[in-house]
């Protein structure tokens, strides 16, 4: 049986209503701040579809407003699950937006785990679009996913503490300076972190790395730099060889 939800969420973000939903309604706007490569057809009853290691997802566009509201729904599965995201912005004194995002559909039995999941997703990922619109307004990223499976969640964490040279405890606004294996050297400052993610912003990029209790290791950054040819590959190759 289906388990309805409802995810609301608000940011006051750093920008204008039309940087915002450049941000929130194309593909190339997508890709500098959320998960996978996107593409966004411009129209109501369009295609809205998301791309993550090889695994495509496709959902019907049912809200267009350029400039204040998109709205897009999934199709139903057997089991009667789907999702639906609808983003409404509200342009504000200053030339900055609030943004308000519903996430909304019918979850599976193992509802209540993703459920969290979800919960505790959504401000980070709001987070990253405010880092986003702050400090590379109008540049476009390269987006970089990687995935790997280690013994458990805590080592690689650890793991990746590690390698990166990152300080303990992990918080927002410490400095890094880190040289990963066979990859340009990351100096930058740590924007987020929590018990199962953390993200760093360079002069270049926005870096992300996630741990599941399962030992899953996830990586998805958003590369601005001029020099983006085989980061994807150069990455998971680092992430295979440090986590497995």
């Amino acid at each position: 049986m289906g388990h309805p939800f409802e995810i609301e969420l608000e940011e006051h973000l750093p920008a204008t209503p039309e940087q915002v939903w450049d941000a929130i309604a194309t593909g190339p706007g997508v890709d500098s701040w959320f998960m996978g490569r996107n593409e966004i057809e411009a129209r109501e009853g369009g295609i809205s579809a998301m791309e993550t290691g090889g695994q495509r997802e496709e959902a019907v566009i049912t809200a267009y407003e350029p400039g204040k509201r998109l709205a897009t729904r999934t199709g139903t599965d057997e089991d009667g699950r789907f999702m639906a995201f609808e983003y409404l912005i509200e342009g504000r004194e200053g030339g900055s937006t609030v943004l308000r995002v519903v996430h909304s559909g019918v979850l599976g039995d193992d509802w209540q785990d993703e459920y969290d999941a979800l919960r505790r997703g959504w401000p980070f990922h709001l987070n990253t679009l405010r880092e986003y619109l702050r400090y590379f307004p109008g540049r476009i990223a390269v987006p970089v996913f990687g995935v790997a499976t280690g013994a458990s969640g805590r080592a690689v964490r650890d793991a990746l503490i590690a390698a990166l040279s990152l300080p303990t405890p992990l918080v927002a606004g410490a400095q890094v300076h880190a040289s990963p294996a066979g990859l340009p050297p990351i100096d930058g400052e740590v924007v987020w972190a929590d018990d199962e993610r953390f993200e760093i912003r360079t002069a270049d990029g926005l870096y992300t790395f996630h741990q599941a209790p399962t030992g899953l290791a996830l990586m998805f950054h958003h590369l601005f730099g001029p020099d983006t040819d085989g980061a994807e590959t150069a990455w998971q190759h680092w992430l295979t060889a440090l986590v497995s």
